[in-house]
């Protein structure tokens, strides 16, 4: 076979292991989503019995509509709202974070962005806690202290314990402030 010949065979190839292994990795990437978001509306939905209407002005059924069903009327963005993912690249707030979301919604749409540490194998835990965490952003804005208070509620609700997030508590302004932990 001619070099010139061969080595478009080559990079063909190499081109079709690629997409392969791609593939195969989004595949991956989307078993561990679904599951966080499984693991997420179990843990809310234990959580729910008693939470009534609202917590730290988060509408709660705009939150179980958005985490069950990725669409919710918005009592905070006035409007039907419908959340979509999408992979990160680790550049920008994704050297930061293992998720953020676009927000305020852009024609209707969230976007909740999904960074490359979100899917560090074996942080299963850290996922679900992700999840519940900017889901309180998707449903109502940027607030880090009410997402973290929302978020450990959940959790403390449904487990009787909830990850501790001190640092970040700090790091963000929180304490002191209007939102606290339980």
């Amino acid at each position: 076979m001619e070099p010139a010949r061969m080595k478009r065979l080559l990079a063909a190839l190499s081109l079709a292991v690629a997409l392969l292994l791609s593939g195969k990795a989004m595949a991956q990437q989307q078993a561990m989503l679904d599951e966080a978001f499984r693991a997420a509306q179990k843990t809310f939905e234990r959580a729910l019995p008693g939470m009534g209407e609202t917590q730290f002005g988060v509408d709660i059924d705009d939150y179980g509509n958005a985490l069950l069903a990725k669409r919710f009327t918005s009592s905070h963005w006035k409007g039907a709202v419908t959340l979509k993912t999408e992979m990160g690249d680790g550049k920008g707030s994704c050297s930061r974070f293992a998720a953020f979301v676009r927000i305020p919604p852009n024609q209707g749409v969230v976007t909740l962005v999904l960074c490359p540490q979100f899917f560090t194998k074996g942080a299963d835990a850290l996922r679900e806690l992700t999840i519940l965490h900017e889901m309180v952003h998707v449903v109502a804005g940027p607030d880090e202290c009410r997402a973290m208070a929302l978020a450990a509620l959940i959790q403390q609700r449904a487990t009787g314990k909830f990850t501790p997030v001190d640092g970040y508590w700090t790091a963000s302004g929180c304490e002191g402030g209007r939102f606290k932990l339980p």
